[in-house]
């Protein structure tokens, strides 16, 4: 077993997408390789209407999968196959673009006028690019999750771990994507296909992601959890933490403890041509796209 290193750390980046919706972008836009098969990951978190309420109105996708996971509010959404519906807290949306579909996501808020989830772009390889649209709704109650002694919680978002498996299956990248909570002071190993390019998203609490030579208690001692802690690195919310390779990676968890995505899947290592949501191999596939769009044959018709 070889622990990953922490590759490098970033702050998602504000950035307004949509009709005029606040978010955090932790990444997309730059270098395709960094995250393959990953493109672009958004944590839209806002607790007033205004920056959340213009939304997503209608616009086109092709060539890649997107996972809608939503943590409060909801998300009202609705596409060019006819299907509309309400994503609700804990709940997830996949949705293959494929050949291309029309889509739209307008952002409510809770009681409260919270409004939180994420947006997650994988890419499609060449041979699925251009195949049928598809979606799948997903309630939060549907969602496995697993419980360990110390009080860590994992949820099961996609794939499998620990013995429970997603009721989502079907996307090309075959990632792997939990919900992880380790209490305080706590220090977890999770284990992850070392052929896959990984990364963690923090949104809540602080901690420190270790490998196998650091000792458990450094510099800072904190009574109240029983060990040390060296607080100055831990890293907080909205950080992005990339994974060099290995099979596991270790979280020490801060005085709060820690809640992050763990987000993995296998590169496709194919050439990209990206325009916004509209991601093909090459510049003539996009220029084809474009002109569809504007001669109103950017919709395939079901076969």
């Amino acid at each position: 077993m070889s622990f990953r290193p922490v590759k490098s750390t970033s702050q998602a980046v504000p950035t307004v997408e949509g009709a005029g919706v606040k978010l955090h972008r932790g990444f997309g836009f730059q270098n395709p390789d960094m995250f393959d098969p990953f493109l672009l990951f958004d944590d839209f978190r806002n607790e007033t209407e205004n920056d959340y309420a213009p939304g997503f109105p209608w616009h086109p996708h092709r060539g890649i999968e997107t996972i809608t996971y939503v943590l409060s509010g909801s998300v009202e959404h609705g596409d060019s196959l006819g299907n509309a519906g309400t994503l609700g807290a804990g709940d997830v949306q996949w949705m293959t673009a494929g050949s291309g579909i029309m889509h739209q996501e307008m952002p409510k808020g809770n009681a409260l006028g919270q409004m939180h989830g994420f947006q997650l772009w994988a890419n499609l390889p060449s041979d699925l690019k251009m195949t049928a649209p598809r979606y799948q709704d997903i309630q939060g109650k549907d969602i496995p999750e697993v419980i360990d002694d110390d009080g860590t919680r994992v949820k099961v978002i996609i794939g499998d771990f620990w013995g429970k498996r997603s009721p989502i299956d079907g996307i090309a990248a075959d990632p792997q994507y939990l919900d992880i909570f380790v209490p305080a002071g706590v220090r977890k190993t999770f284990a992850i296909d070392t052929y896959r390019h990984a990364f963690a998203y923090i949104f809540d609490g602080a901690g420190q992601f270790v490998d196998a030579s650091m000792p458990k208690g450094v510099l800072v001692e904190k009574e109240a959890l029983g060990q040390e802690l060296n607080i100055r690195d831990m890293s907080g919310n909205r950080t992005l933490v990339q994974f060099g390779t290995g099979d596991e990676i270790s979280v020490q968890a801060g005085p709060e403890g820690i809640r992050f995505l763990l987000i993995s899947g296998a590169p496709i290592q194919e050439p990209i041509a990206w325009h916004g949501p509209i991601v093909m191999n090459t510049r003539e596939e996009l220029q084809q796209a474009i002109r569809e769009l504007k001669n109103q044959t950017f919709i395939k018709p079901a076969h």
